[in-house]
């Protein structure tokens, strides 16, 4: 027998004696004894009780129970990754704290191509792979891209790609998309950044640009005013060494952000110096 059908005969069993002390009342005994009457009193608050419920029959009342929380919780998600936000009325102060850190770490984004030859001797750039990532480095972005032209240098020392990273890969047109659609509003960091937006032909605000190459007390610092290149930036002011072998658009992306990181609140004074310095004339 099991557990369950014990504790129902015993519940029986209980309910019986109960019925039979209620009897005697009835009938006008008033020889019964407290302890008789404390059991009936117990034997009928138990009457009113719901039945056990099984274990697996809680838990689905527990999933249930919390189901709008979880729905809370991937309407979140979903919103973060869209880059939108439900109202936050329907939102918990903990989801709208993290809500706050997500857009703050994709206000600004960094974007590194590699590129392969096309044309005369494989002398054009073609874009064959793109990669964005956040403030604090995680991958927004990493696609190939398919070739609209027949490729005539793979650059495959440099650019890392290889005839089957972009033989299946995805259109040019969409890539180009998503990168617009993900750009849009961003602060956008990066090395050589004219050569990237060429590349995938797209145009970007110039305010909204924070290039590495570019920002004029850095290659002073670092090569006496000279455009310095990604791997010697990321050396002097992060101390590390990439760029060792074949490229990688995720590294060099990453790197160019770690370098706005370190000084973007000197680089943003200097922007905004250089701002006024032009409405006074």
């Amino acid at each position: 027998m099991s557990s369950s059908e014990q504790r129902q005969k015993q519940f029986d069993l209980h309910r019986n004696k109960a019925n039979t002390t209620r009897t005697s009342n009835n009938s006008g005994d008033k020889n019964v004894s407290p302890k008789s009457c404390k059991l009936q009193t117990s034997l009928e608050h138990l009457e009113t009780q719901q039945p056990n419920v099984h274990r697996r029959a809680a838990g689905s009342n527990w999933l249930a129970a919390t189901a709008s929380g979880s729905e809370n919780k991937v309407q979140v998600a979903k919103a973060t990754e869209e880059g939108s936000a439900p109202e936050s009325e329907h939102l918990t102060k903990s989801a709208r704290t993290r809500q706050r850190k997500m857009a703050q770490r994709n206000r600004y984004l960094s974007m590194d191509c590699e590129m392969v030859g096309v044309g005369h001797n494989g002398q054009e750039d073609m874009l064959a792979r793109v990669s964005i990532v956040n403030s604090v480095g995680h991958v927004l972005m990493d696609k190939y891209v398919k070739p609209r032209q027949t490729v005539k240098d793979y650059r495959t020392s440099v650019s890392g790609i290889r005839p089957h990273d972009i033989e299946n890969a995805e259109d040019f047109a969409t890539v180009q998309d998503e990168v617009v659609k993900l750009l849009h509003g961003k602060i956008l960091v990066g090395h050589a950044l004219r050569n990237d937006l060429a590349v995938l032909n797209i145009k970007h605000p110039f305010e909204q640009i924070r290039d590495t190459s570019r920002y004029k007390p850095l290659c002073k610092l670092v090569s006496n005013g000279h455009t310095p290149s990604l791997k010697r930036l990321t050396m002097a002011v992060l101390g590390q060494e990439i760029q060792t072998g074949e490229h990688n658009s995720v590294e060099d992306a990453r790197s160019a952000m770690g370098i706005y990181n370190r000084i973007a609140a000197d680089w943003e004074k200097y922007l905004e110096k250089k701002q006024l310095q032009q409405q006074r004339f």
